[in-house]
């Protein structure tokens, strides 16, 4: 495949090139996608840094802005690197000043920020000119040995300066202070993690370099946030998470229960989820309270100072706090799901999701690069001093005659040189040095440190030339890191613990909320519905809109689920203690449910689990089916019978052992109720043949209490002869005997 090759520049002093729209808008936006990727959204696997944060800290490092010196203005770091190194808007670089100076953000922070740098509720910064930053001792991990060659230098943007393809790193920051970036195609979200386990971690693998991701979770049991909180994301799911590079971590909210006499108490929460901002938080709370859709709480407020103290009453005094807590943490970010992506930028500038094994990996071996750089630039340096000192040497041995060449020959530094075999390196350090100071030369002070240099130099060439001891110099490395990271500092202890979520049955503590009496619900023929208070002995007192009647009168409780099976096959659920008040007509039940005006109500019933149900439909298809599996409490409701165009039939309990059915032809058959599958939802199986028409009705009985129907006028007829309709399930069945129901129907309707 030809390659196109774009066409040439234009002649100088020309305006206009010749190409195709396509190709230029594809190169051009290559080009976009390629410098989003590799310079602003993700981080380097080596330094977890981009390359503002990265320059931000060259920035501050030139400024002398360590952590024994006093801080600065925000707004001369910020020009500083605007000016120097990115050439972008003073807005986007203070955000990412900001950011890591923020505590609650940054689990480790790299720049010590004095004066107003937001807070946990949401609140901005204070502008650059009023705020001041130097770096902190953490950052200064990231920088040592930057000055000793221990990483690449480019070019700035305009060629003036100079800045750090990458910092030396001392810690592994990408996976300690976590990154997130939204890229061309891509994007990357790593939760900070706590530094002393990376670097147990890393002692493992410099220990044992076969040691497996689950070796690894066994020290970094997984992420440590700045804001703490309780992890309740499986060990297993973790587990795949760090051997893949992708999932999810679950945090919740840090709480205690803090008791106020006489059987109340009250939740105190401690801890947010890491990005959550307190303040919308509250408010979130506060609009569940008042739309009514967290029954369990009371009252919320925010009681929060220095630390943060968020104060959650319940309901009722008989509600478990774990019960309203786990309500809660399904409502609300009181527990939240931080997505996990860990792709990161390689040593070579190419995108990857690593794992945790291969980002700590990676980690080492830049540590190894830069140990062996700085190594050979200290080496170069020492060379050159015992250089001159090999010079200083022989001066001593002869310095009456150095003095006199120095002070006496019109070409000192030639004559040096051919009178004591000197270098030409040797001869002008002698010449830069003072005659005061060549005369208080010491024989024993230069043999010292020429011996000290020589041993320094000959350890330094022994681990250039070993592998073996670059490694353990690496953990000599890291161990001294956790002087400032480590578990024992301010920083360093874990934040964030683990824990399993109780399961906890939230239904069950709010219907105990719920006052338990006896109702009737009543729906009328064109669909209102509402709920009277005791049990309503004539249903002829009921009044209803003009040209509306009554379809169902359902006794019920205030505790009850109500059902409702619509001719399309799905069953919906009503809360009975939801329901509206019978002191007017009601409301529709197309406002709460979503129900087609061609769609008609077959049943209507309280809920029983255990309690089974046969459902069949107009094509005399059915099946048995378990009250419980129809609980659904979407609007949409649950299909549970197919229809297949043609209506469902009929919603009966079944609590007998043989079925009778009845179709539009007359024909009645009847078979043993274990004939029929119990399923949650499907088709079902054919209960009886037709060649026209198709089930009209279906009767559940007891053989031993026989069966029978009621005719028109409401007497119930017994039927003695039923036996002789007892058929193969699917057959076509017998006629109806003589004196049936007109309606061909076993009850009236």
């Amino acid at each position: 495949m030809n390659e196109r090759v774009p066409p040439p520049p234009p002649e100088e002093g020309g305006r206009i090139l010749d190409e195709s729209l396509n190709d230029a808008l594809s190169r051009r936006y290559l080009a976009y996608a390629l410098s989003t990727i590799t310079q602003r959204a993700l981080p380097d696997v080596r330094d977890g840094l981009k390359p503002v944060h990265r320059r931000l800290l060259y920035a501050m490092r030139l400024l002398r802005l360590d952590p024994q010196t006093s801080a600065k203005k925000s707004a001369r770091v910020v020009g500083d690197v605007i000016g120097k190194y990115h050439p972008h808007g003073d807005v986007a670089v203070y955000d990412a000043l900001v950011r890591l100076a923020q505590d609650f953000a940054q689990r480790y922070p790299l720049i010590d920020g004095q004066g107003n740098f937001g807070n946990i509720d949401g609140d901005n910064a204070a502008a650059m000119r009023y705020t001041e930053c130097r770096l902190t001792e953490a950052a200064q991990l990231l920088l040592e040995g930057i000055d000793e060659d221990a990483v690449d230098l480019r070019p700035t943007y305009d060629g003036e300066e100079e800045e750090p393809v990458v910092l030396p790193a001392g810690f592994p920051n990408l996976l300690a202070n976590g990154s997130s970036g939204i890229a061309v195609g891509m994007a990357t979200s790593i939760p900070p993690h706590n530094a002393a386990e990376l670097i147990d971690a890393c002692l493992l693998l410099l220990k044992n370099p076969k040691a497996t991701t689950a070796d690894l979770v066994a020290i970094v049991q997984g992420p440590d946030f700045p804001t703490g909180g309780v992890i309740v994301e499986p060990a297993a799911s973790l587990l795949e998470t760090y051997e893949t590079g992708r999932g999810g971590v679950r945090t919740r909210a840090r709480w205690i229960k803090e008791d106020t006499g006489r059987g109340g108490y009250r939740i105190i929460v401690t801890e947010v989820p890491y990005q959550v901002k307190k303040a919308d938080l509250v408010e979130q709370l506060a609009s569940l309270l008042e739309n009514k859709k967290a029954p369990l709480l009371g009252d919320v407020r925010d009681e929060s100072a220095e630390d943060i103290r968020l104060v959650i009453e319940p309901r009722a005094r008989n509600v478990e706090p774990e019960v309203l807590m786990e309500s809660l943490f399904k409502l609300s970010d009181l527990e939240t799901r931080f997505p996990v992506n860990m792709n990161v930028l390689t040593g070579r500038g190419a995108p990857m999701v690593m794992g945790l094994k291969s980002a700590l990996q990676a980690f080492l071996d830049h540590r190894r690069e830069v140990l062996i750089r700085r190594a050979k630039f200290r080496l170069a340096k020492i060379e050159a001093r015992l250089h001159i000192l090999e010079g200083m040497l022989i001066v001593f041995l002869n310095l009456d005659e150095v003095i006199r060449i120095v002070r006496f020959e019109d070409e000192p530094k030639a004559k040096l040189i051919s009178t004591f075999a000197l270098t030409d390196i040797q001869a002008e350090a002698i010449l830069n040095t003072r005659l005061r100071q060549l005369a208080r030369l010491e024989e024993m002070e230069l043999r010292r440190e020429h011996d000290e240099l020589s041993k320094e130099r000959d350890g330094l060439q022994g681990v250039l030339e070993s592998e073996t001891q670059q490694w353990r110099l690496i953990g000599v490395g890291l161990r001294d890191a956790l002087k400032i990271v480590g578990r024992h500092t301010k920083v360093g202890a874990r934040r964030s613990t683990f824990d399993v979520p109780p399961e906890i049955d939230a239904g069950a503590a709010l219907e105990a909320l719920v006052a338990r009496e006896p109702i009737t619900v009543i729906v009328s023929e064109r669909g209102w519905i509402r709920a009277a208070k005791g049990r309503i002995e004539d249903p002829q007192s009921l009044s209803f809109k003009e040209g509306d009647k009554l379809a169902f009168a359902v006794p019920a409780e205030t505790t009850d689920k109500l059902l409702l099976f619509a001719s399309d096959g799905r069953f919906f659920t009503l809360p009975c203690d939801k329901l509206p008040s019978a002191r007017g007509q009601g409301e529709p039940l197309r406002l709460m449910i979503d129900l087609d005006d061609k769609v008609a109500i077959l049943a209507v019933f309280p809920a029983k689990p255990g309690r089974m149900r046969l459902l069949a439909s107009k094509a005399g298809y059915g099946f048995l089916m378990d009250e419980e599996e129809a609980l659904a409490f979407r609007k949409a409701g649950k299909q549970v019978l197919n229809v297949d165009g043609e209506g469902a039939a009929l919603c009966l309990e079944a609590p007998g052992d043989h079925v009778a059915v009845i179709g539009d032809n007359g024909k009645i058959l009847i078979f043993p109720i274990a004939e029929l599958p119990t399923m949650p939802r499907g088709k079902g199986v054919k209960l009886q043949s037709y060649r026209e028409g198709g089930l009209r009705d279906a009767l559940v009985f007891n053989a031993a209490e026989g069966a029978g129907w009621t005719d028109s006028g409401g007497r119930k007829r017994a039927w003695a002869e039923w036996r002789e309709w007892v058929g193969k399930r699917a057959s076509a069945g017998r006629l109806a005997p003589r004196g049936f129901a007109a309606n061909r129907r076993f009850s009236p309707g």
